[in-house]
C-alpha cells in the first residue's frame, strides 16, 4: 500500500447523526489498532479476535463521551481467555490486554464456537467521567460470550438505549491482523419504529466490514451504507489509536505506594515493572528502589 493510501485509510472514527433525530452512528477503523495489541502481547488467534472486538468496543464507546473522559470494558469468564481489559477515550487513545495471550480453542472439535474462549462470566463498563467523584460502573452476565451481543445487551439493559453492534476482525493466512472495525448504531428517543426496522434490515444485510474493508470502504462509506436510505449530517471525526500514557515516573509512582519493609527487601537489586496494557518494560534501579524505601521509612517516623 502507497504512502498517500496508507494515510488515507488510517485508523479513525467518524461520527453522525440523522437531521431527524431519529438515530446517531459511530464508525470505526481499528486495524492498526488490533495489529499493534496483538504485536505487543504476542496474542494468540483467539485473543487477536476477542480482545480485538473488545478494543473497537471501547473505542466506540468512547465516542460517547468528553474530552478526556475515559470507559474501560472488563470481560471476566470461565473460559480458558479468563479475562479481558479495553480502556479508550474520547481523543482516540485505546489500550488492553489479556489475561491468558496465549489462549487457544480445540477447533478440530466441529461444536467449538469462539464464545467458549470466554465461556460464562460477566462484563463491567466503568465510566470515569468529569465533575463525578466516583467512576460509574454497571455489570451485567455475558449473554455469548463473542463481544457483539455481550455490549448490544449492556447498552440495552444498563444504558436503556436501543443499539446495534458490529464489530469484526480478520486475519490473514499466517495469523496477523488483516482488517478491523466496528459499527454502533444507537436508536434516538424520538424514532419510531418503521426507521429502526429499516436499519436493523441493513444492518443485517450488509456485508462483514472486513470485506467492505477488503474493498476499500472507508468509515465514510460504510457509515453511508449502514444507514441506507436515511442521510445522515457528519458531526465529528477524529484519529484512532494504541496509545499508553505509562511511564517510568508512573512505574516509580506505583513503587512508591509499598510499605517500607516490602521495600526494603527489594532496594539491593533493580526491578523490571511491566505494563499490562501495552507490554512496555521499563527497569527500576536499585538506587531508585533505595530512594523509595528511605522515602517510605521517612513517613513511618
Amino acid at each position: 500500500m502507497s504512502l498517500k493510501k496508507k494515510f488515507k485509510f488510517k485508523d479513525r472514527l467518524i461520527k453522525g447523526i440523522d437531521p431527524d433525530g431519529q438515530f446517531k452512528i459511530s464508525v470505526v477503523k481499528t486495524t492498526d489498532v488490533v495489529r499493534t495489541a496483538q504485536k505487543n502481547h504476542n496474542l494468540s488467534l483467539l485473543n487477536t479476535v476477542l480482545l480485538g472486538k473488545t478494543l473497537t468496543s471501547a473505542m466506540l464507546l468512547a465516542s460517547e463521551l468528553k474530552g478526556e473522559e475515559r470507559i474501560q470494558i472488563r470481560v471476566d469468564g470461565d473460559g480458558p481467555v479468563g479475562m479481558l481489559t479495553a480502556e479508550a477515550n474520547r481523543v482516540g487513545e485505546v489500550r488492553g490486554y489479556s489475561a491468558n495471550p496465549s489462549a487457544e480453542l480445540d477447533y478440530t472439535n466441529p461444536e467449538t464456537t469462539i464464545s467458549d474462549g470466554l465461556g460464562n462470566g460477566v462484563l463491567t463498563v466503568t465510566k470515569t467521567l468529569y465533575n463525578e467523584a466516583e467512576p460509574r460502573r454497571s455489570s451485567i452476565a455475558l449473554v455469548n460470550g463473542d463481544i457483539n451481543s455481550d455490549i448490544a445487551h449492556y447498552m440495552a439493559q444498563s444504558e436503556q438505549v436501543l443499539s446495534a453492534f458490529l464489530l469484526d476482525v480478520s486475519l490473514f493466512d499466517d495469523g496477523t491482523v488483516k482488517h478491523a472495525g466496528g459499527v454502533l448504531l444507537q436508536r434516538l428517543p424520538e424514532a419510531d419504529e418503521t426507521t429502526v426496522e429499516k436499519l436493523q434490515k441493513t444492518l443485517t444485510d450488509l456485508p462483514p466490514l472486513s470485506e467492505l474493508l477488503e474493498n476499500d470502504y472507508y468509515i465514510d462509506d460504510i457509515m453511508k451504507v449502514a444507514t441506507k436510505p436515511y442521510a445522515v449530517k457528519e458531526l465529528d471525526r477524529q484519529p484512532v489509536h494504541f496509545f499508553c500514557r505509562c511511564s517510568p515516573k508512573r512505574f516509580k509512582n506505583a513503587l512508591s505506594m509499598l510499605g517500607y519493609e516490602e521495600l526494603k527487601e527489594m532496594k539491593d537489586e533493580s526491578q523490571e515493572v511491566v505494563c499490562n496494557y501495552c507490554g512496555s518494560k521499563v527497569e527500576i534501579s536499585k538506587e531508585e528502589i533505595a530512594e523509595l524505601a528511605e522515602n517510605a521509612k521517612a513517613k513511618m517516623n
